[in-house]
């Protein structure tokens, strides 16, 4: 018998796409590339996403409806082509092609203020009338969304240049993403390593950031493959590390040091931030209780040859901005908002420092043996 494309694509309308249960002929998601020759016939499913999980089966099951309701004759096995409406990923190199600079705020240890002084610094430098972007890329404990007042709110999709990307949420004049905006506040993140990291790829290079002068990563506590994934997807400029003065966080803000100046990884310190570095009453406001010893922070700093980028000291007025999502920058004449705009002074300093000696980083390359 005759084969001609409409028998093929009478045979196809037998197919239902599991994602939603409608023929793949309705859906759409038949090509119109449909070739005949002899009994010989190719043509292309078209899915809405390059990774559609149902795509092997789905061709399979295109295969056989051919042969069953066409003509068992026709070779159609490995003919079928598959094509995505939308554009692939970019490139590692080509994620964030409008950012200037990357820079990572990181801990040696949990509960140093580590998301409270990038969320600060982030608003500071805004404030001073930059570009700047905020990545939340603690995924088992996301604390920008509720830092930034903003813990009810949904990023939309919208389609750029062929691609649906995520439109950040903004608020401070900063630009921010966070999983935290995508799963339920009181619901634990339990995760595989793999997945985590693949959510923090997706929230960096599916997004619409836009030009941005600085854009700022609070990366999770500790030494995980969570940084790995980072330093391996993004050039990061440099890091800031955050530690309190007491000894058994310098310990493992020492561990982190260690880790990004190490030579497998190798991206450039821009230098240390000692929060918590005193505590001053509102009453007594010249008096400093060093309650978790002092200066540590500025010792390890002029210990390892790093610059000292400012110390923060123990407001309440700091846990309250926190908690009510309204961040303690946004008060310039208080005490921290002070110190918090100088902290971005500095780290303006280090980063044009670090760009007129250093060549730009390169994505690290690590092993697996």
């Amino acid at each position: 018998m005759a084969i001609y494309p409409q028998l093929i694509i009478d045979a196809l309308r037998n197919v239902r796409y599991p994602g939603t249960g409608q023929d793949i002929v309705s859906a759409g998601m038949i090509g119109d590339d449909i070739r005949i020759e002899g009994m010989k016939a190719s043509f292309s499913l078209v899915t809405e996403k390059g990774n559609d999980p149902f795509i092997k089966s789905l061709v399979k099951m295109a295969e056989q409806a051919v042969l069953t309701y066409a003509d068992p004759n026709i070779e159609i096995k490995g003919n079928i082509a598959v094509k995505s409406k939308q554009l692939p990923r970019p490139k590692t190199a080509e994620m964030l092609p409008g950012v200037k600079n990357i820079i990572a705020v990181a801990s040696g240890k949990g509960g140093v203020g580590k998301s409270t002084v990038c969320s600060n610094l982030a608003v500071a430098l805004a404030a001073k009338g930059y570009r700047v972007g905020l990545l939340d890329a603690d995924i088992f404990g996301p604390s920008v969304p509720k830092m930034f007042n903003a813990e009810d709110a949904a990023p939309a999709l919208e389609k750029k240049d062929g691609r649906d990307l995520i439109v950040p949420i903004e608020n401070y004049g900063v630009k921010m993403l966070s999983i935290g905006f995508f799963v339920k506040k009181e619901d634990a993140v339990v995760w595989r390593g793999a997945m985590a990291g693949n959510a923090l790829k997706q929230l960096i290079a599916d997004a619409d950031w836009g030009e941005l002068d600085y854009f700022l990563i609070d990366f999770p506590p500790g030494t995980s493959d969570i940084h790995l994934t980072l330093v391996q997807t993004l050039p990061i400029t440099g890091v800031v590390i955050v530690s309190t003065p007491q000894e058994v966080a310098l310990a493992d803000a020492r561990k982190g040091i260690s880790m990004f100046s190490g030579e497998k990884v190798d991206v450039p310190i821009l230098g240390l931030v000692e929060n918590m570095a005193w505590f001053t009453p509102a009453e007594l406001p010249e008096n400093r209780y060093y309650i978790f010893g002092k200066d540590g922070v500025r010792k390890l700093a002029k210990e390892k040859g790093y610059a000292l980028l400012g110390q923060i000291p123990i407001v309440q007025g700091i846990r309250e901005g926190g908690d009510e999502g309204c961040p303690v920058t946004l008060n310039p004449d208080s005490l921290t908002g002070q110190a918090f705009a100088l902290l971005a002074d500095k780290v303006l300093e280090a980063v044009d420092k670090r760009n007129s000696e250093l060549p730009p980083t390169s994505i690290v390359q690590v092993s697996h043996r």
